[in-house]
């Protein structure tokens, strides 16, 4: 996010861009993309912002991706083998990939990109906890292999958000991991136009003449890449009411995220399809450092005082978009659903709740909300945070301001009185939620450094045992177990399930094959 002052500069940039565009630009094989941010860092292995994410599956591949069932799927890889214990793996390049500026894709980049990967994601650092070591053998074939069973390889090698497992050029993967990647080049199926890209107001991506597809269609994040038009731009355009005037007009294509307020408006437009884009979760984040959420009780007591349907309600969310009631911290609908532990919690109970903060000790100290001010849906779910913690007697402070604020404040361990804080609320879509290793207020163990700093032992044990299990049926039994622990000990509180909204032109063809809200932009054809 950028502060108002920066936001309105960008916005006058936009327009002039907008209605001085050569008439190259807009050709029928130019597609043009409201992105739902402003594109800063280009290294998607430094930062989980969505954004840089994005931009990863533009100009990067990766050796397995999820099909749109969910199943991890050779992309860049050949074939590969596993051992019957699970501990050596073998896997084969497919041939002739090549990066964008020609030279030959090899093992080695494969083996550099799966370690520095390994080196930042949770997946991927827990499999190091198994032991794994990544081996070339020759130019297409590369090992890996555990000292114990590790039950998630192609899940972690598919991962598709958080931070996916894109592969680099060797030299570039050897950099340390430490400080964002400038130079890009990658084997997906754009090139970046490094030439053409303004901060704060457009990037700009062009076919890869050295992309080699896979022969099987595109399905989810699997398949051919092979786009379908020649240039995609993606615009910054901050004010939505900008954004949405545009795409009636017909000057931009696509929303990326389009504001809850206008889904009913837009879905009456003949020439908009507004489509749910996958499902997301809000979070309530407490900070467990201080009082009153360092004491499980009190963080108990806010979950038993939480309506999730008032929550999403809020946000703006319509009904057909919204979920009742989710049980399950891992995505209702998802392999993962379960719900265990959720029963005390299905229906708000004031008194409950209010008992339990009696028994945490807490006096009617201050708490400390941060409130971001310039997100719509982050200030709904906010106000509606300070409304429940006083309906149980809590004593809130609202603090004001943007949301790139709230990233720095809450990263600040100091108590509140010393500009620290107790409370901030987030969402986050469904890859980063749903499973005990990629949700991303359940996956630290202790002694991360998430803003909030949850911390239970207990927890990170069944978190180890259930990535450990391979059998099916046992690891459902381990998610339970996980579970009913985190709704002991709440490293945060679900606030309610929702779909995000995705608008497009309807000339704009492909849009319904895209996948829970990933950037597939590959698909779409005009």
């Amino acid at each position: 996010m950028i502060r108002r002052s920066f936001a309105a500069l960008a916005l006058a940039a936009a327009g002039v861009l907008l209605a001085t565009t050569p008439a190259v630009a807009q050709a029928p094989k130019t597609l043009r993309i409201v992105a739902h941010a402003d594109l800063k860092i280009l290294d998607p292995t430094f930062t989980t912002a969505y954004i840089s994410r994005n931009f990863g599956y533009m100009v990067y591949d990766t050796l397995f991706a999820q099909d749109a069932n969910g199943k991890p799927q050779p992309q860049m890889v050949e074939k590969y083998t596993a051992s019957k214990d699970g501990l050596n793996w073998t896997f084969t390049l497919r041939p002739g990939l090549k990066f964008s500026d020609g030279s030959a894709v090899t093992a080695a980049d494969a083996v550099a990109s799966m370690q520095r990967w390994g080196a930042r994601d949770s997946i991927g650092r827990a499999m190091g906890n198994a032991g794994a070591q990544w081996k070339a053998v020759d130019a297409r074939n590369f090992t890996l292999t555990l000292k114990e069973p590790f039950g998630l390889v192609l899940e972690g090698m598919a991962k598709p958000s958080g931070f996916p497992a894109f592969v680099l050029p060797e030299r570039l993967a050897r950099m340390p991991a430490t400080s964002p990647l400038t130079e890009v080049l990658g084997s997906g199926p754009f090139v970046f136009k490094r030439d053409e890209w303004v901060p704060g107001n457009k990037a700009v991506f062009v076919r890869n003449p050295n992309y080699v597809a896979r022969s099987e269609p595109a399905s989810g994040l699997a398949g051919s890449k092979k786009p379908a038009v020649d240039r995609v731009e993606w615009l910054y355009l901050p004010d939505s009411n900008s954004a949405v005037a545009a795409l009636k007009k017909g000057e931009v294509d696509f929303i990326e995220q389009l504001p809850a307020d206008y889904i009913t408006p837009l879905r009456t437009d003949p020439n908009v399809k507004v489509r749910a884009a996958g499902a997301w979760q809000g979070f309530l984040v407490m900070n467990q450092l201080h009082a009153p959420f360092n004491n499980p009780k009190a963080r108990q007591a806010v979950a038993h005082a939480v309506s999730q349907e008032r929550f999403t309600a809020a946000m703006g969310y319509p009904l057909d978009m919204r979920v009742t009631y989710c049980s399950t911290f891992f995505i209702c609908g998802s392999p993962n659903e379960t719900d265990a532990g959720a029963d005390p919690f299905r229906k708000p109970d004031l008194a409950k709740a209010k008992q339990l903060l009696a028994e945490s000790g807490y006096k009617g100290e201050k708490v400390t909300v941060l409130v971001p001010t310039d997100v719509t849906y982050l200030n709904a779910e906010a106000l509606m945070t300070i409304q429940t913690l006083r309906s149980i007697g809590m004593n809130v402070d609202a603090q004001n301001m943007d949301w790139a604020s709230i990233g720095a404040r809450r990263a600040k361990r100091e108590a509140p009185e010393q500009g620290g804080w107790n409370v901030y609320v987030t969402v986050a879509g469904q890859f980063d939620v749903d499973s005990p290793i990629t949700n991303a207020y359940l996956s630290p163990a202790c002694g991360n450094s998430l803003p909030g700093w949850p911390c239970d032992k207990q927890l990170d044990e069944l978190r180890t045992a259930w990535i450990k299990e391979t059998n099916p049926a046992k690891r459902k039994e381990k998610l339970a177990e996980f579970q009913q622990r985190a709704y002991e000990v709440f490293p945060y509180v679900n606030l309610g399930q929702y779909s995000a909204a995705t608008a497009a032109r309807t000339s704009l063809k492909n849009v319904d094959k895209m996948w829970a809200g990933m950037p597939t932009y590959w698909m779409l054809d005009k």
